[in-house]
This record gives structure tokens, C-alpha cells and sequence, in this order.
């Protein structure tokens, strides 16, 4: 595989990841039923941001960019939750964790690519 077509598989996974994110933060109500096992809701919330995360910055994007833009996601997403969602609570414990998410997104990325720093500036 040409690493031109690498990274457009990447960018297709991150599109991917990011409409996942989007359905899972703002769906207007969340899954009924108990949970799998406990604090499985900030588990999921890790994961939909350490997937888009890591898939960004291994695809290329530089980390500036990547990292404040999903961290802010992780405050704004709780705020609109608590503010415009009538079935949805903003929870501070879902900002941590989702923040933990994009924190150990970047770990992913440096353990695939090898990178002890942040991307170079593009």
C-alpha cells in the first residue's frame, strides 16, 4: 500500500470515527438498559475520542491542531449535553474521561509511529 493510500484509508477511518463520536455525544436520548458492567459509559466515552485521536495523528495531522481540537470537543460536547439535549446531563467524569481518551490517543500514536515528540509542523 502507497502511503498516499494509507493515509486516505486513514482520513476514511477518522471520518468514520468522528460521525461514531458525534452519534454517541449528541444522540438526543442515551441507550436504555443497564449497563454491561460498571462505568461502562466512560469507557465508551475514552474510546470515541482515543480512536479519532490516534487515527488523526497517525494519518499525518499535526498535533497541534489534533489534540486542542478534540480536548475542547470533550468540554463543549458536555456543556451542549447539559444545555440543549432535554434527555442528556453534561457530567464533568465524562470530560475526564474523555480526555483520557485523546491523552492515550496521542500514547497510540507515538507507539505505531515510533514517536517520542509531537509532529512536525506542517
Amino acid at each position: 500500500m502507497t502511503p498516499a493510500h494509507r493515509r486516505r484509508v486513514l482520513l476514511g477511518l477518522l471520518v468514520a470515527a468522528v460521525f461514531v463520536q458525534f452519534v454517541v455525544l449528541y444522540a438526543p436520548a442515551q441507550p436504555g438498559g443497564l449497563p454491561v458492567f460498571a462505568h461502562a459509559d466512560k469507557v465508551v466515552h475514552v474510546l470515541v475520542f482515543l480512536v479519532p485521536t490516534a487515527l488523526a495523528l497517525v494519518a499525518g495531522l499535526p498535533a497541534r491542531v489534533v489534540v486542542p481540537l478534540f480536548a475542547a470537543h470533550a468540554v463543549v460536547s458536555e456543556v451542549v449535553q447539559g444545555a440543549l439535549l432535554p434527555m442528556r446531563a453534561g457530567d464533568p467524569f465524562d470530560v475526564l474521561a474523555d480526555l483520557s481518551g485523546v491523552v492515550l490517543g496521542v500514547v497510540v500514536w507515538r507507539a505505531v509511529t515510533g514517536r517520542r515528540t509531537s509532529a512536525p509542523s506542517q
